[in-house]
């Protein structure tokens, strides 16, 4: 099994109000750094994104991507990799509980490039995603 890497951040919001946020796929490029467009190609039943093409741009690495979405509950959305120029795999969750008047909000990812790289490498990548993902959403919802 693959090592992931995962962080945790406090949203003063609810969680519905930082789900909100996650499920809005259109709006990634206004917070996240990283994406640069995002297309929503496949929705389930209730209007939530199944499958989206995200085209990032992280300095050195570019990557157009297809992500597949599974959405538990109102509380948990995961997502892994369809496909890919630079990964291999990749698997992320974001996990919410309501804390207070706030939410905590769990990040997880496992990252697969296809170039080699040492695990060391790979998680301190991932564990910057992270952080830069959570900092960017708890500031997005936070002004919202």
């Amino acid at each position: 099994m693959a090592e992931h890497t995962s962080s945790s951040i406090t949203i003063d919001a609810a969680p519905a109000d930082v789900m909100e946020v996650i499920a809005d796929f259109a709006r990634y490029p206004d917070w996240t750094g990283e994406v640069k467009e995002a297309q929503v190609l496949a929705s389930d039943a209730q209007g939530r994104a199944e499958q989206v093409r995200l085209v990032m741009d992280a300095g050195a690495i570019k990557d157009d991507q297809t992500l597949a979405y599974t959405w538990t509950g109102a509380h948990e959305v995961s997502w892994t990799l369809v496909k890919s120029q630079m990964l291999r795999s990749l698997d992320g969750s974001y996990l919410l509980r309501a804390e207070g008047k706030g939410t905590e909000v769990t990040y997880r990812l496992t990252v697969d490039v296809k170039i080699p790289m040492l695990g060391m490498i790979k998680r301190k990548a991932e564990k910057v995603i992270i952080d830069r993902a959570l900092a960017g959403l708890k500031k997005r919802v936070e002004t919202k």
